[in-house]
């Protein structure tokens, strides 16, 4: 079976990565023909993440190679996307795909529609709103990180609708034995976040709190791939994110947190910051919006908070019990190699993939 991938990024960003193309091996072991053209390539993230702007010779070179890859379409026998074709465009392209009789799945691990339905302009609002619901509707397949993203979907009127979490690989994170460290032992209980500049800002959620327990200096905040991050009265260490030793420097961690407020493009994330930690054997901390509350078993893997108080328990009651931290650890770990590793969804990645495919 031929397929063509049409990932929104390349290996930079996170959501190509895991969503996608970490699967290749397993995909072509299994007979697929892959073939994966990015909409936006590395040096378009590197930029945004050093600027935050976006380089208009980026965008135009990115629509004009997407729209070349799509003259040659129907030589696939499937066409995976990533989101949409083209973002803050019609979706015309996806309605010619279906009328060429071109059979595409469409892949969500975000709330792609809460961009425009919640979109500050109110013309991007009426242009776009309905944008999301028509390419779910034209699909063979949706493909949805979580059920807020499925249910939506549903309600689009989507032919058919699957729930593929976003994962990592075991072989990627090896069990170790961790010790953890605690007041009056002989280094600081870190706290561990890792992300993107784009999502730092989640961090100032819990600002209050970790200014509370880090105050004696018997704690501290580690960032991997955050970017520039001041919290007053915090002592903040920032890593550079590098895919070799994203798992090493996750190690480091004593415990992993993932603030978020309870809005609607946040209900839509897949939680998979919590899911790279629990591999590595840490216990979590997390906001209870959207996924989080399905990964995180409140007292046996980590943690839920709702407000300053909660987290600021949480993370004083870890600091002071290196067993509670092991405890939560190993439990994280089982729930990761029971549903949240590629070993265990990629059967039925490829399963559902043939079957978009039809008698192609």
């Amino acid at each position: 079976m031929k397929v063509l991938f049409l990932t929104r990024y390349g290996p930079l960003g996170a959501s190509s990565r895991y969503r996608f193309l970490q699967y290749l091996p397993w995909f072509e072991r299994a007979g697929l023909d892959c073939h994966v053209s990015p909409l936006f390539d590395d040096s378009y993230l590197q930029y945004f993440y050093q600027t935050k702007t976006r380089r208009l010779s980026d965008v135009v070179r990115a629509f004009l190679r997407r729209l070349i890859v799509l003259v040659r379409a129907r030589r696939y026998d499937l066409i995976v996307i990533e989101k949409e074709l083209i973002p803050y465009f019609p979706a015309w392209l996806e309605t010619l795909l279906k009328t060429l009789g071109a059979p595409y799945v469409v892949d969500y691990d975000d709330a792609t529609f809460h961009l425009y339905d919640q979109h500050p302009s109110p013309l991007v609002r009426y242009i776009f709103r309905n944008k999301i619901a028509k390419v779910m509707r034209h699909a063979a397949l949706v493909v949805a990180g979580n059920q807020y993203l499925a249910s939506h979907a549903i309600s689009a009127g989507a032919t058919r609708v699957e729930i593929v979490p976003t994962v990592i690989d075991l072989d990627r994170y090896a069990t170790q034995k961790k010790d953890f460290a605690f007041p009056g032992g002989d280094k600081e209980f870190t706290i561990g976040w890792i992300g993107t500049p784009a999502t730092a800002k989640y961090l100032h959620v819990i600002a209050p709190a970790l200014k509370s327990v880090c105050a004696d200096g018997s704690a501290r905040l580690r960032l991997i791939g955050s970017g520039p991050v001041d919290i007053p009265d915090v002592q903040v260490e920032v890593l550079e994110w590098n895919g070799d030793r994203e798992v090493e420097c996750m190690q480091t961690f004593d415990v992993g947190v993932m603030p978020l407020p309870d809005e609607p493009w946040e209900r839509g994330k897949c939680g998979f910051k919590l899911i790279q930690y629990m591999a590595c054997g840490l216990p979590v901390v997390a906001s209870p919006v959207g996924v989080n509350v399905d990964i995180v078993q409140n007292g046996c893997n980590g943690f839920l908070c709702k407000n300053n108080d909660d987290w600021i328990l949480a993370l004083r009651a870890l600091m002071n019990s290196a067993e509670l931290c092991a405890k939560m650890g190993r439990e994280g770990r089982k729930m990761v190699e029971h549903k949240y590793c590629i070993q265990v969804q990629h059967d039925k990645l490829i399963k559902i993939l043939a079957e978009a495919a039809g008698g192609r």
